[in-house]
């Protein structure tokens, strides 16, 4: 199974439904053993990627609290050379950020070529919580999306390919999620008070979610919602829609500009 695109023709649910496995998926140890395979091709296909040094990629994880944004980052990235990886997470701007327009902060950081950049939270930010918590009026926000549309596009064309995942999780799956992190002591850490109060706004989100994610996924900087109940199946969804982008941007190992043969007889 490959993820589809949202379409920005169709009706968008962001059912609790939508959260679960694909039913089509195989579980247990064959779904595992496909992890793993997609993993060591993604693995490969990065570090051709690297070396070719001709194109960037830009991969954007957006999801509720505890959707698993970080568990796809140790898991699916964990696969890539860490030397051409760039990791960010944008959380609350800073009073820098903030005097300028917001997508400042954002191209600072955008991949440069043969590396793939990794957006744990993004410039979506700025049409989700900002609209849900009311940080700007909607005539400031509702234009974003065009904006951000018009910025994606620039990148494209300038050889950053766009991929982007909303991990989906349902509203109970969240709440075990959640308590999870209370109960165990390893886990304590990553618990935020402010999460709860969050999830109390889960319609205003899912609405927000809704809107950025059908007016946003164009031709080239799709977005692809991702079933985030099952951990598994999530990293092996990614995993897989990455792997094909890379078969299709085909990149090869760059060419030597002189004859080695000569280097090779000195090391006879």
């Amino acid at each position: 199974m490959l993820l589809d695109p949202v379409s920005s023709a169709d009706a968008l649910s962001l059912n609790d439904d939508d959260a679960r496995a694909p039913k089509s998926l195989p579980k247990g140890d064959e779904l595992k053993d496909l992890i793993d395979k997609q993993l060591r091709k993604l693995g490969e296909l990065q570090d051709i990627f690297f070396a070719e040094a001709r194109r960037s990629l830009l991969i954007v994880l957006q999801g509720r609290d505890a959707s698993g944004k970080d568990g796809v980052v140790r898991t699916v990235i964990g696969a890539c050379n860490p030397s051409g990886v760039r990791i960010n997470s944008f959380k609350a701007p800073s009073h820098v950020e903030l005097a300028h327009d917001y997508l400042w902060r954002i191209h600072q950081v955008t991949p440069e070529k043969g590396h793939l950049a990794i957006f744990n939270r993004s410039h979506y930010e700025d049409v989700i919580v900002v609209r849900v918590h009311e940080l700007v009026p909607e005539d400031v926000w509702s234009q974003r999306y065009e904006q951000i549309n018009n910025f994606e596009k620039m990148l494209t064309e300038n050889g950053t390919a766009i991929l982007k995942f909303f991990l989906h999780v349902s509203s109970g799956e969240q709440k075990e999620r959640l308590r999870d992190r209370v109960q165990d002591k390893t886990k304590n850490w990553k618990f935020n008070a402010g999460d709860l109060e969050e999830r109390n706004l889960w319609d205003k989100y899912t609405e927000a979610y809704r809107d950025a994610l059908t007016k946003c996924s164009t031709a080239w900087a799709p977005w692809y919602v991702v079933p985030a109940d099952s951990n598994k199946a999530r990293n092996y969804l990614i995993a897989k829609r990455l792997v094909k982008t890379l078969e299709d941007l085909n990149p090869e190992y760059p060419k030597p500009k002189t004859d080695l043969g000569e280097y090779l007889k000195t090391l006879e």
